[in-house]
């Protein structure tokens, strides 16, 4: 894993908050209705608080949606993975349902998020925290050595998670090869599950996001470079596993919502094997895109620019919800098959009725009817908030940036050229520093994969932009 820190002044993310409309507190009635559900929390009767789930997310998470425990049985592996059963504390038709769809998701900003529900659930009765009884939806998948799925069982049931592990304690235990038995199988599940994705045609791009982040001791900031964990990678693929699960139910029932996004267009890839031989990586005649991206190592500059441009593929991703007949493209391109999301719902609105849809198809019971009423207005309601939360994430680096570099113009950099385009009238790209770890739009001539020398020419914080020039 690659990190790279540098320390940025303070800086106010008020006005991108007050920009992007984000709300900064619940209206009285939804709070009152979660602190009444929380209080009167109520158990499902089926008991597996025997399977000794374990949680893994970043370390100062609260809000745990999933935990996850590995077993091998003969020919091959038991999937339980445990779901924070929130429609179990949401009054259909509540005060709190209402809010829930004008938020959509949880938006994450450095100074601090603005969740999807009340802390009272999402950090507390809700949420898969360690030692604590808790009411789940869990789904059981056998695989077979190969980790092809061969049964599935869901259920709702009360859980209790042994412990609340972290991305980069895992990976050290990985490393040293001494992996807590709940998860001892995740390395040798999730490697199988990679290897079955990129065989069906799937696409997994290990591209290093760009975080902001508090400085520690004052009231600074800096962005961090952070390049995804193979343990991350694998925790993903359960995640994955078990939306594909729940679209197999929901296609066989004729009636869900779907996590869709068109296969890569012939052109497109045409255009990236083009992009390949110039920037000299290797594309062998029969491998897929998947194969090739997984090959590459993102710390090279050629190898970045090839992944900035294979994200190019990665378009069109949204909802889909359908009634009786399947979609006629129900697939997601980047998974190379139907997937739907189901394992968030703490932070993600669709998860909460997907997984009540799924769940009922299992059970061979009518859907209930405010969770298929629900699904056609699902799609929108996502998509405008799938933009906020971007414009958010996005618009926080930018600000970061902007402020740290503003006593910078004039200096000259070393960047990584990712991009070259023809915007405008002046050509130019996207370039990549180094340290600090800023991606920005520099103008000149630019030499698609090599490093070369530039000038900043704008960082200006309140516009929330970066200028270079070659």
């Amino acid at each position: 894993m690659a990190i790279r820190r540098v320390r940025a002044a303070r800086i106010d993310f008020s006005d991108l908050r007050r920009e992007l409309e984000l709300p900064t507190q619940f209206p009285l009635a939804a709070q009152r209705e979660a602190d009444e559900s929380a209080g009167r929390q109520r158990m499902p009767e089926t008991d597996r608080t025997d399977i000794p789930f374990v949680t893994i997310d970043p370390a100062t998470s609260r809000d745990l949606d999933q935990a996850m425990c590995l077993l091998r049985r003969p020919g091959g592996y038991r999937v339980h993975y445990a779901i924070a059963d929130v429609a179990s504390f949401v009054r259909p038709g509540g005060a709190l349902e209402t809010e829930t769809w004008r938020r959509g998701q949880t938006v994450y900003l450095p100074d601090g998020k603005v969740p999807l529900h009340p802390e009272v659930l999402s950090e507390g009765a809700a949420s898969l925290l360690p030692d604590a009884d808790r009411p789940a939806v869990v789904w059981t998948i056998d695989l077979d050595s190969d980790a092809a799925t061969t049964a599935v069982h869901v259920e709702r049931a009360r859980v209790r998670s042994r412990a609340k592990l972290d991305y980069r304690g895992v990976q050290a235990d990985v490393d040293a090869g001494q992996v807590a038995e709940p998860i001892a199988l995740l390395v040798e599940v999730g490697s199988l599950l990679v290897a079955r994705g990129l065989a069906r045609g799937g696409i997994n791009l290990p591209i290093p996001e760009q975080e902001v982040e508090p400085f520690t001791g004052d009231h600074g900031w800096r962005i961090v470079l952070r390049a995804p964990t193979p343990v991350e990678e694998y925790n993903a693929q359960i995640s994955l596993l078990t939306g594909m699960a729940a679209a197999t139910l929901m296609l066989d029932g004729g009636l869900g919502l779907l996590r869709t996004m068109p296969a890569p267009r012939p052109d497109a890839v045409a255009r990236l094997r083009t992009a390949a031989h110039s920037l000299r990586i290797e594309w062998p005649a029969k491998a897929s895109v998947g194969e090739v991206i997984a090959r590459v190592d993102p710390a090279q500059p050629r190898a970045a620019a090839f992944l900035d441009h294979a994200a190019e593929l990665m378009r069109g991703a949204g909802y889909t919800a359908f009634d009786g007949a399947p979609p006629a493209d129900p697939a997601h391109g980047a998974v190379a098959g139907p997937y739907a999301h189901v394992t968030a719902p703490l932070r993600r609105l669709a998860d909460r009725y997907a997984t009540e849809v799924a769940l009922a198809l299992y059970e061979q019971r009518e859907v209930p009817g405010w969770a298929r009423e629900a699904l056609p207005k699902l799609p929108d309601v996502m998509a405008a908030t799938d933009r906020t939360t971007s414009a958010a994430e996005r618009g926080a680096v930018d600000l970061t940036e902007a402020v740290l570099l503003a006593d910078r113009v004039n200096d000259e950099f070393e960047v990584a050229v990712l991009d070259v385009d023809d915007r405008g009238k002046t050509p130019g790209g996207t370039v990549a520093l180094d340290d600090p770890p800023v991606r920005a739009r520099c103008e000149g001539v630019l030499p698609l994969g090599e490093r070369i020398t530039v000038r900043l020419v704008e960082a200006d914080p309140v516009r929330r932009r970066v200028l270079f020039r070659a």
